[in-house]
């Protein structure tokens, strides 16, 4: 463990060194030899249907996928009676019984990093969580590394990896060798970044509180070139630019709550910081701006002006409220039933409080703590509903890999938190599929391809066999726990069963088997010595 620890701080002084993260050193997905086809006529027989859109399931119905688009949904019966096979779509070249379970659109995470050495050294690892999960399409913010990013999305891209669909959003500055203009600190260097990523095939931006003429040149020359833009508006800057000073400018996404607060403060402009504040302690960096919560009116005439110029400008809110949830109860994070099976030793030593590690701040938490977190969420979740509720786009992304939280267990955390917040689970659905989709696509004019269940459509699809309308839980990995009547006894039932992406079936436990593998390899390497 010290070497392990020796390790750590290492990678970690050299990455300040150098001005990068520690998720630059990753090792590219291996080929895939996972799958199943795409098939010239796949049919999913007699499953409930959740599209995606907020309907009500339906089923059941037989779903008609030829190589990688959905043809045909079509509906062959009433529930409780047998279906007439006369009526059903025939001539099929591979069968799913689905009798009984529930298709969904492939989930979306619009907020996620793959790792990286010294946590998560293989993209193979996060990868497999998310498609083990039912995620068929991520959004890097970056991923990792300009180059290996672009490479991985184009290798998913040809399915010749196995990972779900990748958007590849990459910070102002950030390139490859041949970017020599240096880093994003004046309009004219901003527009030649982004023509400069456009060419490299990037699809967006991930920003910071950048000044008002370099962020309102950043996101003129991004629509120019239909790129999209999303923006973690940290506290260094957001004095100068706060969620609504970004959304006026263009800006697509905000991510997390930073400069959300900022936009509707009742009696100050600036977070009123105690004198002992240090944004590079971050204890304090972390702790205090739950403190937010009280400097805000919920519902009063800031708020409410806040959310309708949000609705006008068609902004997305991306909250990622899974990856703060430590922060209200950090013994449930650290216990969590995933950890002992799917948290790689490496990683788990990556979470453990550290001045050095990204997030794992949890040097003295006190209740206090917690109860400012608390209270923080019940004020945003509020703002979040309340958006929601006006026609406002709200999305999920989990940011993963920090603060406890692991790939694929968190995106699933964010829907059961935003059912926490008052969305109906079909709005839960809608926001990590439909909505998803058209923030991925809105930059490019182009009507979504993903998203929805319906004819047309890539066949990006989840199968489970539970409800996720009565328990989110079932699409967890280690699925949800329920007691066995007639034996007396509680036992695991859920877990995705297949995830399908591009027509190409994915037998999601298999992948989550191959996870547990690679922990329990890792801790024979360790000699077992784990902090769990």
């Amino acid at each position: 463990m010290r070497l392990i620890r020796f390790f750590l701080v290492l990678v970690t002084f050299v990455s300040l060194a150098l001005g990068q993260s520690s998720r630059l050193s990753l090792n590219p997905a291996p080929d895939r030899s996972e799958g199943e086809g795409p098939f010239d006529r796949l049919i999913i027989r007699g499953a409930i249907l959740i599209d995606g859109t907020g309907a009500p399931p339906r089923g059941p119905v037989d779903i008609v996928i030829e190589k990688n688009r959905i043809t045909n949904v079509a509906s062959v019966g009433t529930p409780f009676i047998e279906i007439n096979e006369e009526g059903r779509p025939k001539d099929a070249t591979k069968e799913i019984d689905a009798d009984g379970m529930y298709v969904l659109p492939g989930l979306i995470d619009l907020h996620v990093h793959t790792g990286g050495a010294p946590k998560a050294p293989d993209a193979e690892y996060a990868y497999k969580l998310w498609l083990g999960h039912g995620i068929t399409t991520v959004r890097g913010v970056p991923f990792t590394g300009f180059d290996l990013s672009l490479s991985e999305k184009g290798r998913s891209a040809d399915n010749a990896i196995t990972a779900p669909r990748m958007f590849s959003y990459h910070r102002p500055g950030s390139g490859s060798d041949d970017w020599k203009e240096g880093s994003v600190n004046d309009p004219e260097t901003a527009k030649k970044w982004v023509r400069y990523i456009a060419r490299k095939g990037a699809d967006g931006m991930k920003l910071g509180a950048y000044p008002p003429d370099i962020m309102s040149a950043l996101l003129d020359e991004a629509t120019k070139h239909n790129l999209g833009s999303t923006a973690h508006l940290a506290q260094t800057g957001v004095a100068q630019m706060n969620a609504i000073d970004a959304a006026r400018l263009g800006l697509g996404t905000v991510t997390h709550f930073y400069g959300l607060f900022e936009s509707m403060y009742e009696k100050h402009d600036v977070q009123p910081w105690p004198v002992g504040m240090n944004y590079n302690d971050e204890q304090y960096r972390f702790g205090q701006v739950a403190r937010q919560w009280k400097f805000v009116k919920p519902r009063g005439k800031k708020w409410e002006a806040l959310l309708k110029e949000f609705k006008e400008l068609d902004a997305t809110l991306d909250p990622t409220m899974t990856i703060y949830s430590a922060g209200r109860d950090v013994m449930r994070a650290r216990n969590a039933d995933f950890h002992e099976e799917y948290t790689l030793p490496s990683m788990w030593e990556f979470y453990t409080p550290s001045r050095l590690s990204h997030g794992s701040y949890f040097f003295d938490w006190t209740t206090w703590d917690e109860v400012a977190w608390r209270n923080f969420y019940r004020v945003w979740m509020m703002f979040l509903n309340d958006y929601k509720n006006m026609g406002g786009r709200v999305t999920t992304g989990s940011d993963s890999g920090f603060i406890y939280k692991l790939y694929g267990f968190g995106t699933i955390d964010e829907m059961e938190l935003l059912q926490e917040a008052g969305f109906h689970p079909l709005e839960v659905i809608r926001a990590a599929t439909m909505h998803g989709a058209e923030t991925l696509h809105k930059p490019m004019g182009k009507p979504i391809e993903f998203g929805i269940v319906r004819e047309g459509m890539l066949a990006d699809i989840l199968i489970v066999d539970e409800n996720p309308i009565q328990n989110l839980k079932v699409l967890y990995g280690t699925g949800a726990v329920r007691l066995n009547d007639e034996t007396g006894t509680p036992e695991r039932v859920g877990g995705v069963k297949y995830t399908i992406k591009d027509g190409i079936i994915f037998d999601a436990e298999d992948l989550r088997s191959d996870v547990r593998m690679m922990v329990r390899k890792q801790k024979r390497e360790m000699g077992d010595r784990v902090l769990h």
